[in-house]
């Protein structure tokens, strides 16, 4: 039943968002992914990792073979296009094979399965849908925000970033120092952070087969909940980023080519009109909320995969600095954003007990405390950054600190294993 609740809910989510994207004279989530079943996909890469969270349900025979279907679909469809005549450039060349597959799952899950074998079947069919859906779904978030909100906070930010030291611009001049090497690496771990969260989800997910069963809690549900969230509080506080309202990339909407050099002069801030193209995502940086949670979701994983979430960790904060995308203050809003989502999943699964309720509840005053202050107040934050810096980081810190506080408690303890008795020697 609650598989089923979920389902209606996100069905009728997806159209209300397709909706809203036809009434803006633009396709929605349900059309591009349909799409995708026959023209050539956005994102083959995304739709594989995809499939691979399907098959965590079956058996490794069946894992060869679903591969082996996709593959080959994908190299038949090429061949199709490429003799056809079709514009191979447009979208990836693989991919459709993919979904061919998590489609054929639920097929036959409907047909072949029955009982419980049915029900873990569709529940890997629809968490593989889940993953490329809600990319979609986050396509259109942004398309919207872009068309609805043409007035941005960029100033407001740009201002209260002082009291961290600016790290957008600091940052900025150390990626551009280290050339296109330290481009092009920040740029590939910028673009993959789905591809890592599948790597940590696969290996919480590794005994799914055997087990015939999901666990509890694990970090494709963290993924989702953060990307259905996050973009809300984007059409409640719309902003660009630093390389658009104060750099290069903003063209003629731009207020100044500033960034990463120097620094924008701001005495009283206001909202700034922009263009209908750039989407509205800084605020809060989901990459920095997305890398929390691989990390966070990494540190039960083996010395690799726990070296890999802190890599990705640092990389992510770089680059979404490095490159002018996000200001200093929407990291911090990220990482608290993250946490709080995390505590509150954690205690869902526990049915709500008083220190999850509490947990949750502090997270999103924090949360709401931190997007006040930088409406309401930049200046102050500017004047004061000795008090202000610290006090931003403390406020994240103890989101932090409650959350590992509160984990622990809920967490069963080890008990150190019983030093045997010696025994009486036989006379």
């Amino acid at each position: 039943m609650l598989w089923a609740a979920a389902g209606v809910v996100t069905l009728g989510f997806l159209v209300a968002l397709e909706a809203a994207a036809r009434h803006h004279g633009f396709t929605g989530p349900i059309t591009d992914q349909v799409r995708e079943v026959a023209f050539p996909p956005k994102s083959g890469f995304l739709l594989y990792a995809s499939m691979a969270l399907t098959m965590v349900v079956l058996t490794r025979r069946e894992r060869f073979v679903a591969a082996g279907a996709a593959l080959g679909i994908d190299a038949v469809l090429l061949l199709v296009r490429w003799a056809a005549g079709a514009d191979l450039s447009e979208g990836h060349p693989f991919g459709n094979g993919a979904l061919w597959v998590i489609l054929g799952c639920a097929v036959v899950a409907v047909t072949r399965r029955t009982g419980r074998d049915r029900v873990l079947l569709l529940k890997g069919v629809g968490l593989g849908l889940l993953l490329v859906t809600g990319r979609k779904t986050g396509d259109t978030w942004l398309l919207l925000t872009s068309e609805t909100r043409p007035l941005t906070l960029d100033p407001y930010l740009a201002v209260a970033d002082r009291a961290l030291g600016d790290p957008a611009w600091v940052v900025g001049r150390i990626v551009e120092a280290t050339g296109p090497v330290g481009a092009t690496a920040l740029d590939w771990v910028y673009a993959q952070l789905a591809v890592a969260a599948v790597v940590v989800a696969l290996h919480q997910l590794r005994h799914v087969a055997s087990e015939r069963r999901f666990p509890r809690h694990h970090l494709v549900r963290t993924f989702l909940v953060i990307g259905l969230l996050g973009p809300g509080v984007y059409m409640v506080f719309p902003v660009v980023g630093p390389v658009f309202a104060y750099g290069p990339d903003g063209g003629p909407w731009a207020v100044a080519d500033l960034w990463p050099h120097t620094l924008p002069q701001i005495t009283a801030p206001q909202m700034i009109p922009f263009d209908e193209i750039t989407p509205r995502n800084c605020m809060p940086s989901l990459h920095t909320a997305w890398a929390t949670a691989i990390f966070i979701h990494s540190r039960k994983g083996p010395r690799a995969l726990r070296y890999a979430g802190t890599f990705w960790l640092i990389a992510t904060l770089t680059a979404t600095l490095g490159f002018g995308y996000h200001y200093g203050v929407d990291l911090v809003a990220g990482v608290v954003f993250t946490v709080t989502i995390e505590g509150a999943l954690r205690a869902a699964d526990r049915g709500w007990d008083r220190s999850g309720m509490r947990l949750a509840a502090y997270g999103t005053a924090v949360f709401t405390a931190l997007l006040l202050s930088y409406r309401y107040l930049p200046m102050e934050m500017a004047r004061h950054p000795w008090l202000y810096g610290p006090l931003l980081l403390l406020a994240m810190g103890s989101v932090v600190y409650g959350y590992l506080r509160t984990v622990r408690r809920w967490e069963p303890a080890t008990a150190p294993a019983a030093r045997p008795e010696p025994q009486p020697e036989p006379a």
